[in-house]
């Protein structure tokens, strides 16, 4: 499997048909999904075809100020946080992709990741294709330049081109005097719709409409293509075909508690997994904390049901990026050294129960555990509030080796044992696979759960094209209790 460049990143867009100023809205929103991506950013402003894109790597913060937004003047634009693998942090990466081609302008801003982009690129670059990046946005950019030819508008080629792509993908393509959303016919990255006025907005998660006192309106459906025109607001629904399924981590990690996807708040999605966990797992214990920032929640939760004493037991800087996300294991070592901190006073002499999302490469509960020890915590209990990360992620995760994985899952029943041993755990317990469906039992989507079963929702192919012997289930996902 070749190289993922677009994974886990956050999107923002809007059409202004008031008088709002429209680059001020899109940092907003950006600088609201931060969360999403910390390593390059971007905003492209369309003023009559006539677009001006900023971007460049580092944070919103970093990238812009008000100078450059009162520069970028327009009534369309769109907006995009990212992070990369190692080695491709790069501005040329970077997003919005701004385009040329035959029928005017395109540009493109990309959450996902499409699996088959290395063979899609490759033919295209049989044909002729020059690629100025590494990422998949180039390639769809280039098979929806191709089908424009032949189609009358730009909304038909992307459905053409939709088939094509084997993967996950929520996109806002902005053209000349269109700005359109596009989500996976599995609905596996979220995208949403809010309004100001007669203004449309697009964005990952609810929580950037809410930065900027945007009424949400409802999520992009998974297969739906909404354009918004000078004159009209339609969707073309032609590549639905399902009910979809939405990453589960979306829930368990990557959005802010505070948003709202597909009808249900992660924050009570976090804080079921914790009360799952302390129905499922009980221990003894003085106090319950949570491993910042997407533990906290779920401790909560644990601690109330358990009625075990909830308390801050570890500080994160905030400065410091996700470590789960930051490229190269030495540099997510040293990220973590230095983004937590123990309360002593809290800790010491206690038995505690640490709760986290999950433990993938296990670099950061095992630093948690060694300060906690030496803090003087008297034992320490971990629960996770997901199932084993277990298998690659081919759709956004940035897991695409096994062997990167702390969880071996040949061990069977003795993986969870062999993993508490590994981080010096008293206990470790694991969110049982089956209660999945618990964690947001309102969704309006099922959830993609690859990760944990190696089963996944679409035909996945190495670079020599035989299917891994772990990809077996097609169309297979964990479905919300009615």
């Amino acid at each position: 499997m070749a190289r993922k460049l677009n994974e886990e990143c956050g999107v923002f867009g809007i059409y202004n048909k008031n008088n709002l100023h429209t680059a001020k809205l899109v940092y907003y929103g950006l600088f609201a999904l931060q969360h999403r991506g910390q390593e390059s950013c971007g905003i492209a402003v369309n003023n009559d075809n006539k677009i001006t894109c900023v971007k460049d790597v580092g944070l919103v913060s970093d990238v812009f100020n008000t100078h450059i937004l009162e520069e970028l003047q327009g009534s369309i634009a769109v907006g995009h946080v990212r992070y990369s693998n190692i080695g491709y942090n790069t501005r040329e990466n970077a997003q919005p992709l701004c385009a040329r081609y035959i029928k005017g302008t395109v540009t493109i801003a990309h959450n996902g990741n499409i699996a088959n982009a290395h063979i899609l690129r490759k033919e295209l670059m049989e044909e002729g294709a020059i690629f100025q990046s590494a990422t998949d946005s180039e390639v769809i950019a280039f098979l929806i330049a191709k089908e424009r030819k032949s189609s009358a508008s730009i909304e038909q080629a992307i459905a053409k081109v939709m088939p094509k792509l084997i993967g996950s993908y929520s996109l806002l393509v902005m053209s000349p005097r269109k700005l359109i959303a596009v989500r996976d016919p599995n609905g596996i990255r979220p995208l949403c719709i809010g309004k100001i006025e007669d203004s449309y907005i697009f964005s990952s998660e609810s929580c950037a409409l809410d930065a900027i006192q945007a009424e949400f309106v409802r999520d992009v459906k998974p297969g739906e293509i909404v354009v918004v025109s000078p004159n009209s607001t339609y969707s073309l629904t032609t590549q639905c075909s399902g009910k979809g399924a939405l990453c589960i981590f979306e829930h368990i990690y990557f959005a802010r508690p505070d948003s709202i996807i597909d009808g249900v708040s992660v924050y009570e999605a976090r804080k079921n997994g914790g009360k799952i966990l302390a129905k499922r797992f009980p221990v003894e214990a003085d106090i319950v904390i949570g491993a910042p920032d997407s533990g906290l929640v779920s401790a909560i939760g644990y601690a109330e049901e358990s009625k075990i004493p909830y308390s801050d037991g570890l500080i994160k800087n905030r400065y410091i990026g996700r470590t789960f996300i930051k490229p190269g294991e030495e540099m997510r070592a040293d990220s973590v050294a230095v983004k937590l901190n123990v309360l002593k006073n809290t800790i010491e002499g206690k038995r505690v129960i640490v709760i986290d999302d999950s433990i993938v490469r296990g670099t950061t509960m095992t630093r948690i555990i060694k300060i906690l020890r030496s803090a003087g915590a008297k034992e320490i209990h971990v629960r996770i509030s997901s199932p084993p990360f277990s298998y690659p992620c081919y759709f956004g995760t940035d897991i695409s080796n096994q062997k990167e994985l702390t969880y071996d899952p040949s061990l069977k029943e003795d993986a969870i044992e062999a993993l508490r041993k590994k981080i010096n755990a008293d206990s470790l317990h694991f969110l049982p696979y089956e209660e999945i469906p618990n964690l947001a039992p309102a969704s309006a989507l099922d959830f993609c759960v690859g990760c944990f079963t190696g089963k996944y929702i679409m035909s996945i192919e190495d670079d020599s094209k035989i299917q891994t012997k772990h990809i077996i289930d097609l169309n297979y996902s964990v479905k919300p209790k009615s």
